[in-house]
């Protein structure tokens, strides 16, 4: 005996919706906490691909209100700020935090941290941005050109 059709519909929906969750896209004016992740439209977000090692905080006192973070959490600040930041969904992660492919200002951000040097891209990352890092490194810019923060402060 055939399946029934209505049990392959089901089946086929339940599995677009899966593939359309794990697609979400995101977009809104975008929060950069300590740690580089974004907070966009109440969800945390990762950069997909890269790893933001701590550094040492700094303020911008020729900036009112005076902005204060990590060099590297600054400098994604100054990158996204007044743009809404457009993403989408690679991976749900077990805390609840997504990470998440992100554009701003016309750049994927990801790849413009690594380009500037503040971090490092993962294992898993698309090779481009293994090469991205590599320049960074090379030009001792970011990350490579200061010491990093091993407290976190």
């Amino acid at each position: 005996m055939g399946r029934h059709p209505r049990g392959a519909l089901l089946a086929a929906w339940l599995g677009a919706f899966a593939m359309q969750r794990a697609a979400a896209e995101i977009s809104s004016f975008a929060f950069v906490q300590p740690d580089g992740s974004l907070t966009v439209a109440g969800n945390v977000v990762h950069l997909y691909g890269i790893y933001i090692p701590p550094t040492e905080s700094t303020c911008y006192s020729f900036i009112r209100p005076m902005p204060c973070g990590t060099r590297a959490s600054l400098a994604l600040e100054f990158q996204i700020s007044g743009d809404f930041v457009h993403c989408t969904e690679r991976t749900a992660n077990p805390d609840g935090s997504i990470s998440a492919s992100c554009r701003g200002n016309g750049q994927d951000l990801s790849e413009w941290m690594l380009q500037k040097g503040w971090a490092i891209a993962l294992p898993d990352a698309p090779f481009q941005y293994a090469a991205l890092e590599k320049i960074a490194r090379a030009r001792g810019i970011g990350i490579w050109g200061i010491s990093i923060d091993s407290t976190g402060r």
